[in-house]
């Protein structure tokens, strides 16, 4: 079963970690190492099953591969999946575990923050391997990549702003916010800044009240998102929510969010580009966090970071470009110039 999950996604290695003291059950994918080492951040979710667990973390490796590929890096792809609860099952020794089995691998994995973990973890791996980004500034670190990762979505928003709407001035924009979580919040911020009007739910109520008391937004309840009136969508939660349900209730003219792997299946970015709305492919998007991690491999310097991060404006903009040329739905004009570059240096 799980090889044949390895051959869909062309995986190169699927690694799983138990310690059963800390009661640590992790799996790493390391998707493709053309490029470089796979950098990717380990996500701590409450998984079902061990099936989904493995399903999203060999599509989130992919996606890390094709994400640093448009981003310039000389990266590959991967990414880590912890199984529990980040509320109530994390635990130094749980993460002193992880840092030995990512330690095994020698860096063909780097590690860094994601959904569930933050930068005191990093610092726990950091105690057992040097194969860690994301920790905290004074190991010299960029700190937290939320930040970095919003203001690329932000630089995106204005970039499918002025493909669909003929200027990339967001005030009296509507935008709707799936999820208001660590990078989201930030992407609030930047976008009240701008004018934009926002609507927001997130599955934490507190996350949402913040919104609505910080930039006036307005909240509605999380299966509520999809149908509201406005102009952009900004999925920031998780993925797989683009799909045959969500699709005929979207009113907006453009998708484009933090979220990763928002397009359930390959299908429903056509269906989007059917339907007359933009999609800003999600790696691309949301790669701004990567930038920031990955700075950390030359020594970090925060200026160059945030030079990357505005680049991915001229970026997506080169992919509505070629889209339109090739007369292709943009997430696969997106996924033609990674394979380009990671094709051109593939021995």
């Amino acid at each position: 079963m799980y090889f044949e999950r390895l051959e869909q996604y062309d995986v190169e290695q699927l690694v799983f970690c138990y310690d059963h003291k800390s009661g640590l059950r992790a799996i790493i994918a390391i998707h493709d190492t053309t490029l470089g080492p796979a950098l990717g951040g380990t996500r701590m979710y409450p998984y079902a099953t061990e099936e989904a667990a493995v399903h999203d973390v060999v599509r989130l490796a992919r996606g890390m591969t094709y994400k640093s590929s448009v981003a310039g890096l000389n990266l590959g792809g991967g990414k880590a999946v912890i199984i529990g609860n980040p509320m109530t099952d994390k635990s130094e020794e749980l993460f002193h575990a992880f840092g030995r089995f990512i330690g095994t691998l020698n860096g063909r994995y780097i590690t860094a923050e994601d959904v569930g973990t933050t930068v005191a973890d990093m610092d726990f791996i950091r105690q057992k391997t040097k194969f860690v980004t994301g920790v905290s500034p004074e190991f010299g670190s960029g700190g937290n990549p939320s930040p970095f990762t919003a203001l690329g979505v932000f630089h995106s928003i204005r970039a499918a702003a002025l493909e669909v709407f003929g200027s990339t001035d967001l005030l009296g924009k509507t935008i709707a916010v799936q999820g208001v979580g660590s990078v989201a919040y930030h992407l609030c911020r930047y976008l009240h800044e701008a004018g934009a009007k926002l609507i927001v739910t997130d599955v934490v109520q507190a996350n949402a009240e913040r919104a609505v008391l910080e930039f006036g937004a307005k909240a509605v309840g999380v299966d509520n998102i999809y149908g509201v009136e406005c102009d952009i969508f900004a999925p920031c939660a998780m993925g797989g929510i683009i799909n045959d349900d969500t699709l005929p209730l979207l009113k907006a003219k453009v998708v484009a969010g933090a979220a990763n792997n928002q397009l359930k299946e390959e299908k429903h970015g056509d269906q989007l580009a059917a339907q007359g709305i933009l999609y800003a492919p999600d790696y691309v998007v949301n790669s701004g966090g990567l930038m920031n991690v990955a700075d950390e491999l030359y020594g970090y310097n925060r200026e160059r970071v945030l030079s990357k991060v505005e680049g991915i404006y001229s970026q997506l903009q080169r992919i509505f470009e070629l889209s339109k040329e090739q007369q292709i739905p943009s997430f696969r004009a997106a996924d033609r110039l990674a394979e380009m570059r990671i094709n051109k240096h593939r021995v």
